[in-house]
C-alpha cells in the first residue's frame, strides 16, 4: 500500500487517461469510467467516476504493482490548494473515514480546481 503520510518526492503530472487504462481496466466495475490520470516517474493515480486508484509500481522490473482503491463515498472532507508564484505545486487533501488524510501533490500544470469539482460532484 502507498504510504500516504510520507511527503511526496515526485509531483503528479497530468497524462492522457488512455495511457494507464490497460493497467486499471481489470479493476474497473460495470459502468465505472476512467476520467483523469496523473503520473510520477513510475507510479500513477487514476480518478474514475467512483473512486481514486493509486498504483505503486514496485521492484526493479516494475511487474509487481500495488493498487490502492479509495472510494469517493468514504470521503468526509477534502481541500484543494492551487499553485502560486513561489509555491509552484498544487495539493489535494482527502479525509477518508477509517483511513485518515491522503495528500497528493501535483505540478502547477494540473487543473486542481477541475479535480476539486469532480470530487465535489461525487461527495456532496
Amino acid at each position: 500500500m502507498i504510504d500516504f503520510s510520507s511527503p511526496s518526492v515526485f509531483k503528479l503530472t497530468p497524462v492522457d487517461p488512455g495511457s494507464v487504462y490497460s493497467q486499471v481496466a481489470p479493476l474497473l466495475i460495470q459502468s465505472e469510467q476512467l476520467i483523469y490520470a496523473f503520473k510520477t516517474t513510475r507510479d500513477f493515480v487514476a480518478f474514475t467516476n467512483k473512486r481514486l486508484i493509486a498504483a505503486n509500481i514496485q521492484g526493479m522490473t516494475g511487474k509487481k504493482v500495488d493498487f490502492t482503491s479509495l472510494p469517493y463515498n468514504k470521503i468526509q472532507a477534502f481541500s484543494i490548494e492551487t499553485a502560486g508564484n513561489f509555491d509552484r505545486d498544487a495539493e489535494l487533501e482527502l479525509y477518508f473515514s477509517g483511513l485518515g488524510k491522503v495528500r497528493l501533490e501535483f505540478k502547477s500544470s494540473s487543473d486542481i480546481r477541475q479535480l476539486g469539482q469532480l470530487i465535489a460532484g461525487f461527495v456532496l
